[in-house]
């Protein structure tokens, strides 16, 4: 499958109706999904793998990693709600995913793959959510994708001093979801990271 492709069937993935600000659910738009799912898929961390997405929300990355082949995808997210919609999506899309509604902190397993965009971190209820996520995805497998503010490849060299890292920009075209939103749309720099522990 090509990525514009993937890109096309990940546009059908319903989202959360009633998304928590302070948990920043934030939708991955099918764009980035597909970016950072074909990212992984080209170096050989999809196909015939185990994959893991933290903070599935409605699962779009899950989803999109077993449409490229992976052998199993388990989806984490402590939202009874996500969970819902996740399942309900891979039975839109004809597409077998196992959710798990669990606390990233909690979860228990062993993978190849972690792909995830974890919280920021940028409301005060979830302060170092990014942390807390990376520390947990890397208990899991030994190779992460993660979506992560632009200019956070110092933290994450500092964080994890011996891995492997590569990044690449992307635009995360952000529709109005909560209150506090000014704009109808904003596009926010972001970076995809490849991160994988040595």
């Amino acid at each position: 499958m090509k990525k514009k492709e993937l890109e096309i069937l990940l546009e059908r993935v319903d989202d959360i109706k009633e998304p928590d600000a302070d948990w920043e659910q934030y939708s991955t738009p099918a764009t980035v999904a597909s970016e950072l799912l074909y990212f992984a898929f080209m170096n050989g961390d999809i196909e015939d793998r185990i994959v893991y997405d933290l903070g599935c929300g409605n699962g779009i990355l899950g989803i999109g990693a077993k449409v490229l082949g992976a052998k199993e995808v388990i989806g984490i997210d402590s939202d009874k709600k996500a969970i819902e919609v996740a399942l309900l999506n891979c039975k839109k899309l004809d597409v077998e995913v196992e959710f798990r509604r669990c606390d990233v902190r909690l979860v228990e397993g062993e993978g190849d793959t972690v792909v995830m965009n974890p919280p920021f971190g940028a409301q005060r209820k979830n302060r170092h959510a990014d942390r807390v996520f990376l520390e947990n995805a890397f208990e899991i497998a030994p190779v992460v994708y993660s979506i992560l503010n632009t200019g956070s490849e110092s933290f994450l060299r500092s964080f994890m001093p011996t891995a492997v890292i590569h990044r690449f920009p992307v635009a995360f075209p952000l529709k109005r979801r909560f209150w506090f939103h000014k704009k109808d749309k904003k596009v926010i720099p972001v970076d995809i990271y490849r991160v994988e522990r040595t």
